[in-house]
């Protein structure tokens, strides 16, 4: 298993790199898979065990190739196929596994600010824990799956303050340098956040300033010292200080600076009943850094997160979210 330190890059080559849990499958063949499929679509009633063993064991590159051969082969989409087969989260899980990446954001994050009143958490999950570059692809894809633009949504979806830190996320950019460690700009940046809340009025603008304009190894240099000035965690200073949407986003945005991995952990430790999220997490990672969200969880909690999938899910569910995990920490 690969968790040596120095394989935690974010480079983007990551995405199929060593890091994720699940690899390209050796020997593939899609034409294969894609007629095991039809078999499985076609039989009485339709064999959901060879559909999870065969989607949940190829990577998102795969089982496009996937899909291409069982249109090539029946003339018919494979996911409205599987949408007619399946139902409940076994069906959203695999309809999540033939998106791409960027599309798999994009739903996530519609998801979030579709019905009544938006899922602040969910989004700010989505957002906090994807890089730039992941961040305008899936802007992209928002536009090409939904026909709207996802800034306008999310302006529709948001007011005031928290509009401009969903927004500042949302275009997150690292503008300091990443060659050197520029002890002036620290400086800087722990007087602007401090000076922020010390005065009567609390002013979010260099909060949302700083937070989403640094790499995190910049900001976590500076939220450290300023902790320090301080005297009590950043997380305090947030919840002192700011209210509401405002405050959740802070509180979100400081909470996953400081590793992404142990964030997502803390978030299926606390929510691990809620299918839903189980699988975005899953299915968003698999392929980046869930062998490092894994680790973590192991840490946090004492039991494997592959453990505990199984003590909490049953039958094909259970099946697919650990063929996702892949294996075992002991």
């Amino acid at each position: 298993m690969d968790n040596d330190p120095k394989h935690t890059s974010k480079s983007h080559a990551m995405w199929w790199g060593t890091l994720g849990t699940v690899r390209p499958f050796p020997n593939f063949n899609s034409e294969k898979d894609a007629r095991e499929i039809q078999t499985a679509l076609e039989s009485k009633a339709s064999d959901v065990n060879t559909l999870v063993r065969i989607l949940t064991n190829r990577n998102n590159a795969q089982r496009q190739s996937i899909a291409e051969s069982y249109h090539n082969l029946t003339q018919k989409e494979l996911c409205p196929a599987l949408k007619k087969a399946l139902s409940g989260g076994l069906e959203q899980l695999m309809l999540g596994l033939m998106m791409t990446p960027s599309q798999f954001d994009a739903h996530r994050l519609r998801q979030s600010m579709e019905g009544i009143g938006t899922d602040e958490e969910s989004l700010l999950a989505v957002l906090c824990t994807k890089s730039p570059q992941q961040l305008k692809d899936a802007t992209i894809a928002y536009k090409q799956e939904f026909g709207r633009y996802l800034e306008n949504d999310l302006i529709s979806e948001t007011s005031k303050d928290f509009t401009k830190l969903v927004l500042a996320i949302l275009k997150k950019e690292e503008l300091n340098s990443k060659e050197m460690v520029d002890y002036q700009l620290i400086d800087q940046d722990v007087k602007a956040l401090n000076d922020a809340v010390n005065g009567k009025k609390k002013d979010p603008a260099p909060w949302i300033q700083v937070l989403t304009t640094r790499d995190s190894n910049h900001l976590n240099r500076v939220l450290s010292r300023l902790e320090d000035l301080r005297g009590e965690t950043v997380d305090k200073t947030v919840q002192s200080h700011f209210s509401g949407d405002l405050r959740l986003g802070f509180r979100t945005l400081v909470g996953s600076i400081p590793s992404i991995p142990l964030f997502l952990a803390q978030r299926l430790h606390s929510n691990i009943k809620k299918g839903s999220l189980v699988q975005g997490i899953l299915i968003s990672h698999s392929e980046e850094d869930l062998l490092c969200v894994r680790i973590e969880y192991r840490k946090l909690t004492n039991i494997s997160l592959y453990s505990t999938l199984q003590k909490e899910y049953k039958g094909e569910m259970q099946q697919a979210l650990l063929a996702l995990c892949r294996s075992e920490d002991l």
